[in-house]
């Protein structure tokens, strides 16, 4: 090798002796200097030695290590300087081989010193020195619950399968005063694999501030770098295949075609035939298999009953307490099977390999799918409730009073049932109307009739003006509705009321199916100050508050029904065509433009100056029979001929907020009372139901309604027993009207 190295070295020289060695200062400048000449240039320094030079060439370039290999062979004697300062006896091929040893050795030296793979150090490096970028980890026991390790002196493993002895642990005060010592205590988590506490650096409490703010945590990185296009989208202008299609490539192949028609023939004719996926489900599967899972599309079902979980004696090896002796056996053979505790006799094996087939395996399955199938599974829930929770707690009536609870004074001189009561403001005088066509007056504290009216009629409703400045009463008879002036009580309002109704103006009355007319001389003798002539019979009327405006009822399904009259302006007007039902009863709201319309089944509110509809009540009684409103105006109690009373909340809702059913028979007559929180119904059974009713000014509590007493003031006669009740307007009084002929007051 270094024979043919010394030939090519004397031909490379050979061409190069001639040489000026200041020719590459000369032509320094020049751009077109060969790289042999760059090449002579570096290994030819001037005042410093050859091994020198070729220390600073690695340097700068490593061009002597990279190319030393490669250019050995083509290199020749020439490439290097001729020194005049070797020994004698060392000829020049000689020195050029040394040279050549020397700086392949310092080559060799310098890239191992690059890559940190001195031979020396090979086995320090990777014991000692992380070549990870991850944190060092001394506990390699992996990712396990540390609380295996606690009832052992060690926390687990090193990488060499040591074992890490287990650190001093600390209590619960030391751990208070270091975190009250130590200035970094905030800074210092517990690492529970290697069971020492770290302490985080400046940099991981930044990482850590980063990621709580969503930002990243590497503060080097840019999430809005340009795109690299690793793929070009432009079109090259040479392509890889520009062959033009060839004609066949465009024509539709027969063969294809010929294949295509056999497969469709083979369809038809049912020769091929499409795979069908077969159902995997076994033959053979559990009936009951998920009968203790809910259904969620029957939300009634009943899960089975689970099945007893074995105990001890069951076990092939049961203690000895489990078995059985001879006498125990005997007897367990004579009681019938349904009276047996269990149903095998326990036995003991040595092993389990020993235990024979269940005998009644078969048995067993087969009753557990007759209780499944026959037995019905039903939820019965017994509810354990007292019955005194179920009574509502009422107060007592004792503490409710005043209230009517005996029967005082009785007013006698009619001579059939009476049909209609009513008393005056004052609360001085009481009218009562009979089916004997006469209306008597009576005071009250001595039970003196003071005057009787005869009618050619039965007297079918009287009432009262509420007005303390008039003295005015309605007295129906038949189609005609009188307005009387009794002239009871102060003279002054008497005449005042006379004055009244004789200064009003005669005005057309609206309708020509109602006629105003003026008293014969014999009537207004008697109080009657007008007379108003219908075309129907009048079943009930109201007085409105103001004793300006009655309302009547009359016996008709029509328009006529309800007729409202002026008495100022003597005006009559029909207001509704079409009332929505029979029409029972009427009244006027007692503080409000209102007008409240009672049909068969259901209340209809009117708002008279807006003529319109503002509130229907639903009652869900079958006939209303009568009504009367509170003095307040928010509620309404209605009484049926079904035995039922209704009260009505208007600010609660549409129907009833409670219902009575204390009554036997019909239900004639509920009246409230107009300063005390109570009301009563009247009822075809004889008796008179006395209620405390109070209504709350907070409109978040309901009304107060207790049942106080029950009085039985008449004697039914026939059918009809009290058929008509009326309270004292500032006593706690109640004035009863029966068929029995006879007023009755309560108190």
């Amino acid at each position: 090798m270094q024979e043919g190295h010394s030939d090519s070295d004397e031909s490379y020289y050979s061409g190069l002796e001639d040489e000026d060695p200041t020719t590459e200062e000369d032509d320094g400048d020049d751009d077109d200097d060969d790289v042999n000449s760059y090449d002579y240039d570096i290994d030819k320094p001037s005042g410093r030695d050859e091994n020198a030079a070729m220390n600073e060439d690695d340097e700068f370039g490593n061009e002597t290590s990279s190319q030393s290999e490669n250019d050995n062979d083509d290199r020749s004697e020439e490439d290097f300087p001729i020194h005049s300062s070797f020994p004698d006896d060392m000829t020049n091929k000689q020195h050029i081989e040394e040279e050549d040893r020397k700086r392949k050795k310092t080559t060799k030296d310098q890239n191992n010193e690059l890559s940190g793979l001195d031979e020396n150090k090979i086995g320090f490096t990777f014991d000692d020195a992380d070549t990870s970028d991850e944190e060092e980890i001394r506990n390699t026991v992996g990712n396990i619950p540390m609380e295996w390790y606690r009832d052992y002196s060690h926390i687990g493993y090193d990488v060499r399968g040591v074992k890490i002895a287990k650190p001093a642990q600390g209590d619960e005060l030391e751990k208070f005063l270091s975190a009250e010592d130590d200035p970094d205590f905030w800074r210092t988590i517990r690492d529970h694999t290697n069971q020492e506490n770290v302490k985080l650096s400046d940099e991981d409490l930044e990482i850590i501030n980063k990621i709580q703010a969503s930002h990243f945590p590497d503060s080097g990185f840019d999430p809005y770098e340009p795109y690299v296009d690793w793929f070009t989208g432009e079109k090259m202008l040479h392509p890889i295949k520009d062959n033009p299609d060839s004609k066949q490539s465009f024509m539709p192949s027969k063969w294809e075609h010929k294949r295509v028609m056999k497969l469709v023939h083979a369809i038809k004719n049912g020769w091929i035939k499409p795979k069908t996926v077969k159902d995997e489900k076994s033959k053979f599967y559990l009936m009951w298999r998920n009968e203790d899972l809910p259904k969620k599309d029957h939300p009634m079902h009943w899960p089975a009953p689970k099945m007893k979980l074995p105990g001890h004696e069951e076990s092939y090896n049961p203690p000895p307490e489990y078995l059985l002796n001879e006498d125990e056996i005997k007897q367990w053979e004579d009681k019938d099977p349904e009276d047996r505790s269990r149903n095998f006799i326990p036995k003991k094996y040595d092993c389990l390999r020993k235990v024979p087939a269940y005998s009644n395996y078969i048995q067993e399955r087969f009753e557990r799918c007759l209780d499944l199938y026959l037995c019905p599974r039903q939820r019965r829930i017994r509810l354990k409730v007292d019955p005194d929770d179920l009574i509502p707690k009422l107060p007592k009536p004792r503490d409710l009073q005043p209230f009517p609870t005996s029967e005082n004074l009785i007013y006698c001189g009619h001579e059939a049932p009476v049909t209609c009561i009513s008393v005056d403001p004052s609360g001085q005088w009481l009218v009562s109307g009979s089916e004997d066509k006469s209306i008597r007056f009576w005071e009250i504290a001595t039970c003196r009739c003071m005057k009787v009216i005869r009618f050619d009629e039965e007297v079918r409703f009287v009432e009262w003006g509420q007005n303390s400045n008039l003295c005015i009463l309605a007295v129906a008879v038949g189609k005609c509705l009188y307005i009387v002036n009794p002239n009871l009580g102060d003279k002054l309002v008497s005449s005042n009321t006379d004055n009244i109704l004789g200064s009003s103006e005669t005005i057309s009355a609206g309708t020509d199916k109602v006629t105003w007319e003026e008293p014969s001389i014999k009537e207004r003798s008697q109080g009657i100050r007008l007379c108003i002539r219908h075309q129907k019979l009048i079943k009930q009327g109201s007085w409105h508050h103001k004793c300006d405006y009655i309302s009547l009822v009359l016996d008709d399904t029509g328009s006529q029904s309800i007729v409202i009259h002026l008495l100022t302006k003597r005006s009559s007007q029909m207001p509704f065509k079409k009332p929505g039902g029979l029409v029972q009863c009427v009244q006027f709201h007692p503080r409000k433009p209102f007008l409240f319309v009672a049909t068969q089944t259901s209340i209809r509110v009117y708002h008279l100056q807006k003529q319109e509809l503002i509130k229907k009540l639903t009652s869900g009684v079958k006939w209303i029979s009568s009504m009367d409103i509170h003095p307040q105006g928010d509620n309404v109690i209605i009484g049926s001929y079904d035995k039922r009373l209704c009260w009505f909340d208007n600010d609660l809702s549409t129907k009833p907020y409670k219902t009575l059913r204390h009554h036997k028979k019909a239900i004639r007559q509920v009246k409230f009372h107009p300063n005390y929180p109570l009301f009563a119904s009247a009822s075809d059974d004889g008796t008179v139901i006395i209620c405390h009713g109070k209504v709350f000014s907070d409109l978040m509590q309901n009304p107060l309604i207790v049942p106080v007493k029950i009085i039985r003031c008449h004697k039914p006669i026939g059918d009809f027993g009290v058929t008509d009740c009326a309270f004292h307007p500032s006593q706690p009084w109640i004035f009863t009207a029966g068929a029995d002929n006879t007023v009755k007051l309560c108190t």
